[in-house]
C-alpha cells in the first residue's frame, strides 16, 4: 500500500480523538527503517502534549487500526509530540509560526548557505520569507527548500 494511501486512511480514522481531546494532527508517516516500518503519528496542542495525550491516541488508534486493518504488512505504532524544532509542512503552519526563529534547509546553497536562519515571515505566493538581518528578507521558492523546522533558541 503506498504511503500516502496509509497517511489519508490514518488520518481518518485518529481524527475523531484529535477532536475530543482538542489536538491538533502535525503529520502522519509510514516509513521503513531497516527491515522495520513505522506509522508515525505527530499531535501537538498550544499548551503541549503529555504522555497521557499520547497514550490516548495511541490507544485509541491501535484499536481502530486493528478493525479496520488497512496495513497488510508487520509495523510499529508511535504517537509522539511534534517536538520543539517541529518541521512545518502545511501552508497554515506558515501563518501560525509567523515571528518564530525557523531553519530553512535548501537543496542547494543561496549565497554560499544551504542553511538559511532567521525570522519567519509567512508565505508569499509559493515562496517561504525568512528575515535573515535587520536589513535583509529572503524569499525562498518552496520547491528550492528541503524543509523548514522551528529554530531550538537555548
Amino acid at each position: 500500500m503506498s504511503k500516502k494511501r496509509v497517511a489519508d486512511i490514518v488520518e481518518e480514522l485518529v481524527m475523531p480523538v484529535i477532536k475530543e481531546k482538542n489536538l491538533e494532527l502535525v503529520d502522519i508517516e509510514f516509513i521503513k527503517e531497516g527491515r522495520d516500518r513505522f506509522l508515525r503519528v505527530y499531535i501537538d496542542h498550544a499548551d503541549g502534549i503529555t504522555l497521557d495525550d499520547c497514550q490516548a491516541v495511541s490507544e485509541y488508534l491501535s484499536e481502530r487500526l486493528d478493525e479496520v486493518d488497512p496495513i497488510e504488512e508487520a509495523y510499529y505504532l508511535e504517537v509522539s509530540s511534534a517536538g520543539l524544532d517541529r518541521e512545518l509542512k502545511k501552508d497554515s503552519d506558515f501563518e501560525k509560526f509567523k515571528g518564530r526563529m525557523v531553519e530553512a534547509y535548501l537543496y542547494q546553497a543561496v549565497d554560499g548557505k544551504k542553511v538559511i536562519e532567521g525570522e519567519l515571515l509567512g508565505l508569499l505566493e509559493n515562496a517561504v520569507a525568512i528575515k535573515v538581518s535587520e536589513h535583509e528578507t529572503l524569499e525562498l521558492s518552496k520547491d528550492k527548500i528541503a524543509k523548514v523546522k522551528l529554530a531550538v533558541i537555548i
